[in-house]
């Protein structure tokens, strides 16, 4: 008889004002494009800040914020250095993709990019009732008017309460010996972008910002007997494979590039774009700006 395989469980730890976990997109699609729907995903939202004065307490300034991106341009997503009107607290954005979690499974992933793509190219304010709606009304497929009307509901609040507890349950966990756990708001947490892989009583843990290897290393440790898809051969079949992806079908050069990379090889984004610029100029691929780079897709008509 064949073998009956239990998918492993990937739980993120991810937050959409988190710039590690933005940088860590790349990764993640690496994941996706290598084990498909092997890996069970469930996304889990840390609640970094209720209010923008925590980010005052700490020092943080507009010029701050922006300055720090510059920092994250490396990871090769795009990225908005302009400084934004003001601070603000990341539960908003949350608590968005909580309510979309709930009511309509599977669709949070779409709002949780549709937000950090918005956050991270723009001087977007994510506390900003009227931003969230609007970068959420670029997403096909999302009611942005319905999820901005259920952030506050008692609901939303009480599953975004229970991520907010999840994920601050870090002490003494691998992440805390490696120095990769916070304590911000009096409690041991996760830090983006952390991913908990179990399968079958196994558990095993990448915390914080880690490189798409260490994340190959635990999933093929926890089941050696899975498929493991081979490299993209082309940007053409990145675009083609993730069009219908549940985090939209809009994917930046830096996660073509990692897709396409051998083994441990550094992803070649500028290879990545020059083929994906041919296939603009071929009409068969999209191209939008975003903050200091792009993301593209599948030409649909």
């Amino acid at each position: 008889m064949p073998r009956m395989t239990t998918r492993i469980t990937a739980t993120l730890f991810n937050d959409p004002g988190c710039p590690w976990g933005y940088s860590a997109i790349p990764a993640l699609r690496t994941l996706e494009w290598r084990y498909g729907d092997q890996l069970d995903w469930r996304l889990v939202l840390i609640g970094l800040t209720e209010s923008a004065q925590q980010y005052v307490d700490r020092g943080y300034t507009t010029l701050s914020n922006a300055s720090g991106m510059l920092g994250f341009r490396r990871f090769g997503m795009p990225l908005n250095a302009e400084p934004r009107e003001r601070l603000s607290a990341t539960a908003p954005g949350c608590r968005a993709i909580v309510a979309a979690r709930i009511d309509a499974p599977g669709s949070e992933w779409r709002v949780m990019r549709a937000i950090q793509l918005a956050y991270f190219t723009t001087p977007m304010v994510l506390g900003d009732p009227a931003a969230l709606r609007d970068a959420l009304a670029r997403m096909d497929g999302v009611d942005a008017g319905a999820i901005i009307a259920r952030i506050d509901d008692d609901d939303v609040t009480a599953a975004y309460d229970a991520d907010r507890a999840r994920t601050r349950t870090a002490a003494g966990t691998p992440g805390a010996l490696q120095g990769k756990t916070a304590n911000s708001d009096g409690a041991e947490r996760y830090t983006a972008p952390s991913i908990i892989f179990e399968r079958d009583g196994q558990r095993l843990e990448a915390t914080g910002f880690q490189p798409v290897e260490a994340y190959d290393v635990l999933v093929a440790n926890l089941d050696p007997t899975l498929a493991r898809r081979t490299p993209a051969e082309s940007a053409a079949d990145v675009l083609d494979a993730f069009a219908d992806s549940a985090h939209g079908p809009w994917i930046s050069t830096a996660e073509v590039a990692a897709v396409m990379a051998a083994g441990n090889d550094a992803p070649d984004r500028e290879s990545a774009e020059r083929e994906l610029i041919e296939l603009v100029d071929s009409g068969s691929a999209r191209r939008i700006r975003m903050g200091d780079g792009a993301v593209w897709s599948r030409a649909t008509d």
